[in-house]
């Protein structure tokens, strides 16, 4: 076996698609990493993952990891909708930057504990969007992030690329049981099937606030 061939066997690249489909452009991540998954069909040393908020459960696949490729979204203080992307040694910074979120906080710690157990991925990039809109309890990606995924695909694509990595575009369409989300979650399901404000106020429920702070009379 010749030495590409080796370097190759043993790559292990993790594309990994964090945040919170629940609180609006929280979703970004996750949402990619579903949208790479349908629309491409990747060798088998390539791992998509919708890591969600899942924290230091996260942690054993980091490790065997020799390339880890994180979507997210991100604070980076720029316009809403701005892609950026960020490599090696100043991910865990921008992971820490004005957290937005209890899943950016445990995705830094899950990256400082694979520095210290001597097992994290030699290459490192994160590929995260400016959000315009977190606090909607229950909402979706808003058009300004959504008209960010293609770029956003194609941001993905080139990284890989770079990796040695180039995909297939699949021919036929998933089947719901293989999808990284469960299907109640799809952006279209989760979209068609939103109660209305009226019956689950996404800002907090008065019912559940009065009972908390009752009104009194002056």
């Amino acid at each position: 076996m010749n030495d590409q061939n080796s370097n190759f066997n043993q790559a292990h690249i993790l594309i990994l698609g964090i945040g919170n489909l629940l609180w609006a452009d929280e979703g970004f991540g996750v949402r990619l990493v579903n949208l790479l998954h349908q629309r491409y069909v990747f060798p088998w040393h390539v791992t998509l993952m919708d890591g969600g908020t899942q924290g230091m459960y996260l942690l054993p696949h980091i490790q065997i990891a020799s390339h880890l490729l994180i979507l997210d979204a991100i604070d980076y203080g720029l316009d809403p909708g701005t892609l950026k992307i960020v490599k090696n040694a100043d991910v865990p910074q921008f992971m820490g930057v004005k957290k937005m979120s209890l899943h950016q906080t445990g995705f830094q710690e899950v990256l400082a504990a694979a520095v210290l157990t001597g097992k994290c991925p030699q290459h490192l990039a994160l590929i995260g969007i400016q959000p315009e809109l977190l606090e909607d309890y229950g909402g979706s990606l808003t058009f300004t992030v959504k008209a960010q995924m293609d770029n956003a695909i194609t941001a993905c694509l080139h990284l890989l690329a770079e990796w040695g990595v180039i995909p297939e575009k699949r021919t036929l369409p998933l089947a719901e049981s293989e999808g990284l989300t469960d299907p109640s979650l799809g952006l279209e399901a989760y979209e068609t099937q939103r109660p209305d404000a009226e019956y689950a106020c996404r800002w907090g429920d008065a019912r559940v606030l009065n009972q908390i702070f009752p009104k009194t009379d002056a």
